[in-house]
């Protein structure tokens, strides 16, 4: 079935919905209704009197799509160019690497969550105990020598490394290998010092993982001549900012403001760090950027690419619409924060598939209708809708996330975009706790929160200021002219236990 606005007639073609942009540099007669165009339906030459509907009409409901932020964040002041924070790394010894079964020597590559290992860099001792793992199976073994790249593995069991009966000899497979303790004879005494085959038992120091972000100034401008300020209109008014009464120029006033909300939510949701002219990178090539400056932000969804975790659905269907889906986000989370509250923000189709996932699920009712889960009485309308469920120890709270449906906002990105559309964000909830290098000390806050720039003279966290001479008079130009401004970016902790789902 499609849906189209049929014009006069009902001809399917597209009609008179004022779908405009109504944010315009010229007065246009597509935005006011023409009073002389000789129409049957506008013409004010004839004598009869029309009956006029004053009111401006919302046909679009509520536009701005600002208060995500509000919901799951929090605001802070800064008083620097850039924001440096620092994440807890993990706390037991797993890594990835090589070996040669039958020579039982396992070569460091990377640690468990993909990142290089370099030479000296591991923290495996003499002495340690581990089980070593291949897809042919696992194994408990023993360190007996370790340098800066490799250690060679005992195994406690019967069968050797190169027993044919648990691995393939002779063969250079992958393995993991996990530290689960140690042992050590009578009387043998520690030995201190770097990893190398005589002094394999050195100290084990933590990671230290730094991440940073800038903030970004948003500005934007309205402007009004003071003859147009004076005029009145025959049409009521109405805008999210409450604006009221016959002016004009208010609406268009309030219609900026509403807008530059937005875009201060929508740059810390979508911004990305740019790269600079004649630099090149990895995913974009030579770069085309002002060179020189440090250009863009990190926003939500770049934090989440970059050092989280990402869901997609099979081709052509929504992520997380079965319960296998989930339980691989079940899966991954317990591999990272195992952080048992989450809220999930999803667009529309992706809300529905979910309701009914859940709705398949209750055996009370045909088709997963049910009156007592509901609440409902037989005579009572039926609510299909979840607003949150528990799969094993996780919580998950779903909310419609109005900007990913707004065909004037990602709606439109993500019916253009068929390889990778945007349809929600697991967001955990609660507090982290992270080594601020600013104030030199550990801090709780909110998984995602703003930073915005402040001093004991100056906030920028939302600046507006008016010049002119309509109103307060501040120089001799005849138009009022407000100015808004906000200097601010987005801090992501703990990005590995959000979530995209594409």
């Amino acid at each position: 079935m499609a849906i189209s606005n049929p014009g006069p007639g009902h001809s399917g073609t597209t009609g008179s919905l004022n779908s405009v942009p109504a944010s315009k540099k010229a007065t246009l007669s597509s935005n006011y209704l023409d009073f002389a165009d000789g129409a049957s339906n506008n013409d004010w030459s004839q004598q009869y009197l029309p009956d006029l509907m004053e009111k401006e009409a919302e046909v679009f409901g509520t536009r701005t799509i600002a208060g995500f932020l509000a919901q799951v964040g929090a605001e802070e002041a800064m008083s620097s160019d850039q924001v440096v924070w620092s994440e807890q790394g993990r706390l037991h010894l797993s890594y990835v690497g090589s070996m040669v079964i039958n020579s039982g020597v396992f070569t460091f590559s990377t640690d468990i969550d993909g990142n290089t290992i370099s030479s000296g860099e591991h923290g495996v001792r003499l002495n340690d105990m581990c089980i070593l793992a291949t897809n042919e199976g696992a194994i408990k073994c023993q360190v007996g020598v370790v340098d800066a790249t490799t250690c060679t593995l005992y195994p406690y069991e019967d069968e050797d490394i190169e027993d044919t009966s648990a691995f393939t000899a002779g063969v250079t497979t992958t393995a993991t290998l996990l530290v689960i303790g140690s042992e050590w004879g009578k009387g043998v005494a520690d030995q201190g010092g770097t990893a190398s085959s005589t002094a394999g038992y050195g100290n084990t120091q933590p990671t230290h993982t730094s991440f940073s972000n800038k903030p970004i100034i948003i500005k934007d401008y309205y402007e009004i001549s003071g003859s147009d300020a004076s005029a009145i209109g025959w049409v009521e008014i109405t805008g999210e900012d409450g604006q009221s009464g016959y002016l004009w120029y208010l609406k268009a006033e309030g219609d900026t403001r509403s807008r530059f909300s937005d875009y201060l939510e929508m740059t810390m949701l979508e911004a990305v760090k740019g790269v600079a002219a004649g630099s090149t990178d990895a995913d974009h090539g030579v770069g085309g950027l002002t060179a020189g400056n440090t250009i863009g932000t990190e926003g939500l969804f770049a934090a989440v690419e970059t050092r989280g975790n990402i869901t997609t659905g099979v081709t052509g269907v929504n992520a997380a619409t079965d319960l296998a889906e989930f339980d691989a986000i079940l899966a991954e989370f317990d591999s990272q924060g195992a952080i048992e509250e989450n809220m999930m923000f999803v667009n529309r189709s992706t809300s529905l598939a979910i309701d009914d996932m859940l709705a398949s699920m209750n055996s009370y009712g045909a088709g997963g209708t049910s009156y007592g889960v509901f609440n409902n009485s037989e005579d009572m309308a039926l609510n299909l809708g979840f607003s949150g469920f528990r799969r094993g120890s996780y919580d998950f709270y779903k909310s419609d996330f109005r900007y990913l449906n707004d065909k004037a906002t990602r709606g439109s990105i993500n019916a253009r975009d068929t390889v990778a559309p945007l349809r929600g964000v697991i967001i955990p909830a609660g507090t982290s706790t992270v080594y601020d290098q600013s104030l030199g000390k550990n801090l709780k806050r909110p998984f995602l929160h703003v930073r915005y720039r402040a001093s004991q003279t100056e906030s920028r966290k939302y600046k507006t200021w008016v010049t002119g001479s309509v109103g307060a008079t501040t120089s001799d130009i005849d138009a009022m002219e407000v100015h808004y401004l906000s200097e601010r970016c987005l801090i992501t902790q703990g990005a590995n236990n959000f979530m995209l789902m594409k």
